[in-house]
Order: C-alpha cells, then structure tokens, then sequence
C-alpha cells in the first residue's frame, strides 16, 4: 500500500507541472491588463510603466512563470494584486468552509443515492422506480444556479426558514448558525450529484440481482430487502467509489458556483473575485491548489478500492 501511495504520489508531479503550464498559458492569453485596476485618470505613462515593472509584469512570459515556479515550490503562491495579501493564506483561511461545504454534501448525496438507487433497481419498472427516475432526470436537467435561485426564493424570500446568504448572521458565533446557513448551498450542491449516483447504483443494483447468490438468499427464506442492505450494497459499493472518484472534479466546479450565490466565505467565492478582478496570482493559486485536491480525491477513491474489496488488495 505505501509503494502505491508513493507511486501515484511521484505521478502527480508531471500532471501538475502540465496544469500550471496551460493554466499560466490561458491567463496570458485572457483580455485585460491587472494593471489597469491601479490607474487613475490624472496618472502619468512612466508611473503606469512603473506599476508594471514592480508587478514582474514586464518580464517576458517565461520568465514570469519560472519565477511564479520557483516560489510555489517554496510553498510561496504569491501575493494578491488586489489587496496584496498572501494568496496561500487567502487559500487556507477559506479552506474549512469549502471543505465543510463540499464534504457535507458529497455525503448527503451518497447517503440518500444509495437506498433510492437500491430501491429503484429492486422495484424496477413500478412506480417507485418511476418516480425516483423522474426526480433524478429532473436533478439532471436543472442548472445548479437556477436551483439555488429557487431555494433562495422559497426557503429564505417566501417562507423566511433559512438565511439566504453568508455562513455566519453578524453578532451571532454559535454552531447552530453555521448550520443553518449551510443548509441551502449543502442541498443545492447535493442535488446536483445526486441523480447521477442514483442511476449508477439502480442500474448495478439491477445487474446483482440476477446474479446466483441472490436466488440462493431467496431459497433461504431471506425477504427482498434483508438481501439488498445485507447483500447486494457490497457489491455497489465499488460503483459508487468509481464515481466519487470521477466527480471530483464537478464537484469543485459544483462548489465555486454555489459559493458565489450564496456568498459562501470559501475558496469558490474567492477565485470568482480574483476573475472580475484579473488578480493573477490568485487565479493560479486557487487552479493550482485545486488541482492537487482533485489529484489526491482520486488517490482516495483507488485506495478505498482495497478497503472496499480485499481481493483488490490482494492482487496488487
């Protein structure tokens, strides 16, 4: 197990030196100058010239990004360009709130998949797995901005149940509110996962059920239900780590935007400031960090392979 941790671990180094590549690639090639944020109408050509120069902005682009380079490996990102804050402890400071955010509703999502997948695989083509395929297309179809914007709409505007915005009321420092403004973005980001995890699993649960040790349960007298729970979720299992693996990545793009609706202190907020502000070292930053989130979020579904099934373990 630690040759592979160690091996997916020295993997990661070229995959992440190509992201920094592309990511610096696009940003150069994006419209916009972050220098024109400082200049003001009375500002003379040389103190404009000046401004880019302290800013490293009059290098050339190669030596712009070994520069950037050399000070990531230091565990150095840079500094904002906007409020001249470290962007590492930017990235820290809003870390919990995103990984709170993103870990209460990938299990969520699991929690609730699992059953209603179970159920819609073992009721096949009854009502039960009608009306569970209908809310997943549903789930599928909707746009995670407009199902944030309608739960805002019902639960915050109309009913005035849960907050609306923000993950603390202001004068108030309890638990409590932190979970009630977490309620909202949790679902909405749960939502959207949701369906595709819940089709997964029935059409699994569909292909178990045919399969010999599930008559031999039936000869035994065991109901349909002790032989899904007891049974045939072991073997769905490894589906689901499947997946979870493979919606890492929709699930940060998932996060950034629900933070930026419901103004949600994380890094997805964060990274959607520094875009309307072209703030550089904070885009690369943010990209980079994420990057490794992704990388070690699939190091985490391959290592629960083994944990999941042994024999897995055993071959490699």
């Amino acid at each position: 197990m630690r040759q592979l941790i160690a091996k997916r671990l020295l993997q990661t180094i070229p995959m992440l030196f190509f992201v920094s590549v592309v990511c610096f690639a696009m940003i150069k090639m994006a419209p916009g100058d972050p220098v024109l944020s400082f200049v003001t109408p009375a500002m003379h050509a040389d103190d404009i010239e000046r401004i880019r120069h302290n800013m490293g902005l009059d290098q050339p682009a190669i030596v712009q990004y070994w520069e950037w380079l050399k000070s990531c490996l230091t565990g150095n990102l840079g500094y904002s360009l906007i409020n001249h804050q470290p962007v590492t402890e930017q990235i820290l400071d809003r870390l919990p709130a995103t990984a709170g955010l993103m870990g209460a509703a990938i299990g969520l999502a699991v929690l609730l998949s699992i059953p209603l997948g179970l159920l819609a695989g073992a009721y096949r083509n009854k009502w039960v797995d009608k009306l569970i395929n209908f809310l997943s297309y549903i789930g599928i179809s909707v746009p995670l901005f407009w199902l944030a914007i309608l739960f805002i709409y019902f639960f915050a505007v109309k009913l005035h149940w849960l907050p609306s915005m923000g993950m603390r009321t202001i004068g108030t420092n309890s638990a409590w509110d932190v979970f009630k403004h977490g309620i909202l973005p949790c679902l909405v980001l749960a939502f959207g996962f949701m369906p595709g995890y819940v089709r997964y699993i029935r059409s699994s649960t569909i292909g178990q059920l045919k399969e010999d040790y599930v008559q031999i349960q039936y000869a035994f007298g065991s109901t349909r239900m002790k032989i899904l729970y007891r049974h045939v979720m072991k073997h769905v299992l490894l589906p689901v780590i499947t997946l979870l693996g493979l919606s890492m990545a929709d699930l940060v793009a998932g996060a950034i935007v629900t933070e930026t609706i419901f103004s949600w202190p994380g890094i997805g907020s964060l990274g959607m400031t520094a875009a309307r502000g072209m703030d550089y070292p904070v885009i690369m930053g943010i990209t980079l960090f994420s990057s490794v989130m992704l990388i070690l979020g699939n190091l985490a579904a391959d290592l629960l392979y083994g944990i999941a099934d042994p024999r897995i373990k055993q071959t490699r």
